[in-house]
């Protein structure tokens, strides 16, 4: 039997393939009754109308019962809703890697850092403007570089 966080931890987001759910700071908890082995998952969408989360509950269920864990609950909680900040380090910069800007953090501390610009994940230019506030998903605008000229998706700041 695997240990049940690290199964839900590995679970790649079905919109963004690059980086795991955990990453992406939708997994919440995974709580397990020692009693009983019942796993209960809580995630949090990055937004309330996310199209992916049924996918999300079926992976994660998916990925327990491989691990042993058959009999789990996929719990959806919208509050505190999700926050770009709950994207770890290791998220944005597979993100970047990737080709799609993570947002900066919202807050550093008690400080609240003000963006300037958002920088292409592809050259580092500051010199990009948006296109579309709709990207590839809901959760993502379209950006284009002025210095290299390529478009590149913007996780919307929330």
């Amino acid at each position: 039997m695997t240990d049940a966080r690290d199964a839900v931890a590995a679970v790649v987001d079905p919109e963004i393939r690059v980086i795991t759910i955990d990453e992406l700071g939708i997994l919440r908890s995974v709580d397990e009754d020692p009693a009983t082995g019942r796993v209960v998952v809580t995630i949090t969408p990055t937004y309330t109308g996310c199209p992916a989360m049924d996918v999300i509950r079926a992976d994660i269920r998916r990925a327990l019962a491989a691990a042993g864990h058959p009999e789990a609950e996929v719990r959806t909680v919208y509050s505190p809703a999700w926050s770009t900040d709950w994207i770890s380090e290791t998220g944005r910069a597979k993100l970047t890697a990737a080709g799609i800007a993570p947002p900066a953090p919202a807050r550093v501390g008690t400080v609240v850092p003000l963006t300037l610009a958002v920088r292409c994940p592809r050259c580092g230019s500051p010199e990009t403007e948006q296109v579309s506030r709709f990207g590839s998903t809901a959760c993502k605008a379209l950006w284009r570089c002025r210095s290299c000229f390529e478009p590149f998706d913007h996780v919307k700041a929330l």
